[in-house]
């Protein structure tokens, strides 16, 4: 499960910190951070559906996108990684973006949009979970947040976990420049897995305990999934941090 903790307009030499890890299966083709040809956008790139699960503009503009952890997606919703490039290639602030998108949001699996312009310190949050419920869209206030599989800071393991250490590290630096080796190899390779008894309970116990770290790394050929068969080789594929400033 993929999780990124940002701090945004809290930190004086940085408008947005940002960290994420993001887990996929390693068959699944990925190309790296790049320039994308005949585009302003900077990001990595899924090369099964075009789409990108974080990337940035020349222009301030910034989109990451995680998936909403649920039993039965459907299979022929549209990609969700379409979102953050769709944001990214237009010219809406992300509110305005937002608001256009919720009429068709349920065409998509679950997911969790953060939608950011640095030039005029505005960032959205919106997700089309819980299904057949009204899509909300939040203006993300300065501060620390976290973002899993679920809600914006919700009260999972790992995204408390990963909140307490960034803080924890904050402190540690004050207002000074922020170490990114640091940062990545204390905060963002953390194995330490939730006990299961704070396990959210949407999926089998032993896959939910597997993915509760925030460095996510599981090496089976195979693992039974309601009642499906999946071949697993599943962990962290990219950590990224991203300094804007």
């Amino acid at each position: 499960m993929c999780i990124a903790a940002f701090i945004w307009q809290a930190h004086p030499l940085y408008p947005l910190l940002l960290l994420q890890n993001r887990d996929e299966y390693h068959n699944r083709p990925t190309e790296p951070v790049a320039w994308w040809d005949g585009s302003e956008i900077l990001g990595g790139r899924d090369a099964v559906a075009g789409g990108t699960w974080l990337a940035c503009s020349r222009t301030g503009r910034v989109a990451f996108i995680t998936n909403v952890l649920e039993l039965h997606p459907f299979p022929e919703a549209k990609s969700r990684g379409e979102l953050p490039v769709l944001f990214l290639e237009s010219t809406k602030s992300p509110k305005e973006f937002a608001e256009g998108l919720v009429k068709d949001a349920h065409q998509y699996n679950g997911f969790n949009l953060i939608l950011a312009d640095i030039s005029s310190k505005s960032m959205v949050y919106l997700s089309n979970r819980p299904e057949g419920e009204p899509v909300v869209i939040q203006e993300v206030s300065p501060g620390l947040h976290v973002l899993s599989n679920a809600k914006l800071d919700s009260p999972w393991h790992k995204v408390q976990r990963l909140g307490l250490n960034l803080k924890d590290l904050l402190g540690k630096y004050g207002e000074s420049e922020i170490p990114v080796k640091e940062v990545l190899e204390k905060l963002m390779r953390d194995k330490v897995k939730a006990d299961k008894s704070r396990l959210p309970g949407i999926c089998s116990i032993d896959w939910e305990f597997n993915l509760s770290s925030i460095f996510v790394e599981i090496d089976t050929p195979l693992v039974k999934i309601n009642m499906f068969d999946l071949p697993l080789n599943h962990s962290m594929r990219t950590l990224r941090l991203i300094i804007i400033n």
